[in-house]
């Protein structure tokens, strides 16, 4: 809905919010709503528009109410996806209920678990920003009043906040839920585990039989990766920004609760058509910082640096490397979760929720409590009734004065390896300090092979280039590689270093986003195997140990290689995308 149309509803709330809460007044409100609402279907020189419109079911009592966009990312394919257009049926038939007219369209998912590997993967950062494209477009050109994005996997969330920022009409994300865990022998299991899995079939410390065993029940159903990988980071920290409902992002899959969410979204959306409540008016930097802070107090994924660089651009808020290493100092470690700790989301419903956490980090000056949310309120209003977190019968969640770590485990390193920057995710399992032997590998299938074919050894830094944002292209996950290591029980005897991303599955001593990547004449398309490179925690520094000279000698002899398409989408994503260290945009 256009400014214009909302601005008799925003002064009146404005004016009397303040004196009376009635019913009358709530009517009021909202016979004005529906009067101003659906410029589209209101205008008398658009008659096709309206038949349209009556051909889709909608009748005269319909033609009257707010439209809302209902944006699916589901898809069969993926257990991460399978689920959600059956939840944005239910939030359609709520939105009725609530009077609302609520009309779905779907746009597109990759799912990053079936393409890892594989050349796939070089498509999967591409799509944040083709879901965002389509929501925008569909929004835009049927002019929908507001938006609600159900999402699921790794690159959904982000690309419909991107969205959603974009439009500035109101708008929540829901999120589809985390995955239960899978069991074999007692032991849990995940989508990791399968990786994982692998990599020891390939050192021989598994057979074939037990290799098959685990695959099968790695992953039991719908819902998300189930560990404090990018879906869970990116939805808790969504949540934490404003832009999804409490407890939206730990909440299961299959849990019952998670059907009740479309009644609450419903309610939710209408509150913010009456208060013109638009996302601009939520995003703001202090609720950027509340999102990195989320991030760092669960041992989030590397991928939320990326992608909060993009929301933060679709915002207009400058937002850069600096702020989330700030964020970062400040924040400790204090969950226990998959990929470096022993824990799952399903166990963090289980000590109170995403919102015990943040009403945790609010009690304890890690949050800032008055920036607006999706409800219509602010952060602490929204935890003011939010039971407390308890510790003694837990072990999921640490206090503060038993942190896992006293800062972040996300930082950003610089060094002559990484000009612009690049990310860490140390956990503090893995040490402070690596220095080793570089094994170069121009590629990840390279890689892979190195790896299976004992090529790696004890102490030596991986190095897998030319898989940046435009040398991938599209900037793929390597966690088929740090699998292989971990499979192989070398994940604490060698670090791996690329320019291009890292799986929220990923832990070990690694370093991503390395910035200029090689495509661009980075330094890490000039090492050679047997540099020694030295990564530090401590000086948050990243150094291939050689002269300035000799450095740049090797740069002054680099020929950049072709892009590897030259056509179709990979093509145009290589020839449009902005560096890692500003969030792989599109739209610079």
């Amino acid at each position: 809905m256009c400014d214009f149309e909302f601005s008799l509803i925003s002064i009146t709330v404005k004016v009397i919010e303040k004196q009376t809460s009635t019913l009358d007044l709530a009517n009021k409100i909202m016979s004005q709503l529906n009067k101003h609402s659906s410029r589209l279907t209101q205008d008398e020189s658009q008659p096709a528009s309206q038949a349209m419109l009556y051909a889709v079911g909608l009748t005269d009592e319909d033609m009257q109410k707010a439209q809302i966009g209902i944006a699916s990312t589901g898809y069969d394919g993926n257990p991460c996806n399978m689920h959600l257009n059956g939840l944005a049926g239910e939030v359609k038939i709520e939105c009725k209920i609530a009077g609302l007219v609520g009309l779905g369209f779907n746009t597109i998912g990759v799912s990053d678990g079936i393409s890892m590997g594989t050349s796939g993967m070089n498509y999967s950062l591409a799509s944040r920003d083709i879901i965002a494209d389509s929501i925008e477009t569909v929004m835009n050109a049927q002019s929908y009043d507001g938006l609600i994005s159900v999402v699921g996997c790794d690159k959904n969330m982000p690309g419909a906040v991107i969205a959603m920022l974009r439009l500035n009409r109101p708008s929540i994300m829901m999120y589809g839920g985390t995955i239960a865990s899978g069991n074999y022998k007692g032991r849990k299991l995940n989508i990791v585990s399968a990786f994982e899995a692998l990599g020891q079939k390939v050192a021989g410390e598994i057979e074939e039989e037990e290799y098959r065993e685990i695959i099968k029940r790695a992953i039991p159903g719908a819902g998300a990766c189930g560990g404090m990988y990018t879906a869970n980071t990116m939805a808790s920290a969504i949540e934490c920004m404003g832009f999804a409902l409490p407890y939206n992002s730990s909440i299961p899959a299959e849990n019952p609760n998670k059907l009740s969410e479309s009644e609450r979204t419903a309610i939710a959306i209408k509150n913010l058509l009456e208060l013109d409540l638009k996302p601009l008016d939520i995003i703001s930097k202090k609720s950027l910082e509340n999102a990195i802070a989320i991030v760092n107090a669960l041992g989030g994924s590397t991928n939320a640096v990326l992608h909060f660089l993009a929301i933060a651009h679709a915002a207009d808020i400058e937002f850069t490397l600096e702020d989330f290493q700030k964020v970062s100092d400040r924040t400790p470690l204090i969950a226990d979760l998959k990929p470096s700790g022993k824990y799952l989301m399903e166990d963090v419903h289980s000590v109170g929720g995403t919102p015990a956490i943040m009403k945790y980090l609010l009690d304890n000056g890690y949050l800032h409590g008055d920036c607006l949310t999706v409800t219509g309120k602010t952060l602490a209003e929204n935890l003011a009734d939010v039971e407390a977190m308890e510790f003694e019968d837990q072990d999921v969640i640490y206090p503060k004065d038993k942190a896992l770590k006293s800062s972040g485990n996300i930082q950003i390193i610089y060094g002559n390896l990484a000009e612009e920057g690049a990310v860490a995710k140390i956990s503090g399992n893995e040490g402070l300090l690596f220095e080793g032997k570089a094994v170069v590998y121009d590629g990840e299938q390279a890689a892979n092979t190195g790896i299976s074919n004992g090529e790696v050894e004890r102490g030596d830094v991986v190095v897998i280039r030319y898989v940046g944002p435009k040398g991938g292209p599209g900037m793929p996950e390597m966690l088929k590689p740090t699998s292989l290591i971990m499979g192989a029980g070398l994940g604490k005897s060698v670090a791996l270093i690329t320019d291009g991303r890292f799986s929220g599955g990923t832990h070990g001593f690694v370093v991503g986003h390395i910035t200029p990547e090689a495509q661009s004449g980075g330094a890490i398309g000039v090492l050679e195997t047997g540099d020694i490179i030295r990564i530090s925690a401590e000086d948050n520094s990243i150094n291939v140990l050689i002269s300035e000279e000799e450095l740049a000698e090797r740069k002054a002899k680099w020929v950049a290689p072709p892009l590897k398409h030259n056509k179709g989408i990979l093509y145009k994503y290589a020839k449009m995308v902005a560096s890692a260290s500003k969030g792989c945009i599109t739209d610079e």
